[in-house]
């Protein structure tokens, strides 16, 4: 008997680079940068009211690309 734990690869394993449904929509609306940045530091902060100019970046990047028009969105 082997000790050896590793799994060995599947298919689903390796298609983990490619985008997802998530990632091809964030992609779409020209600000995953801007999004990855305000999720990054949501994640080392655990609070998004310190996450403030990160959020900023995205809402202005979002209007600048017109994904306001596109999804309907609204400020409150």
């Amino acid at each position: 008997m082997s000790n050896n734990t590793e799994k060995p690869h599947t298919s689903q394993e390796e298609d983990d680079d490619e985008p997802d449904e998530w990632d091809k929509r964030i992609f779409s609306t020209g600000c995953h940068a801007e999004q990855d940045k305000m999720n990054d530091c949501y994640f080392a902060k655990k609070d998004w009211r310190e996450c403030k100019q990160e959020m900023e970046a995205f809402r202005e990047c979002w209007k600048q690309k017109g994904n306001d028009q596109r999804t309907q969105t609204k400020d409150a």
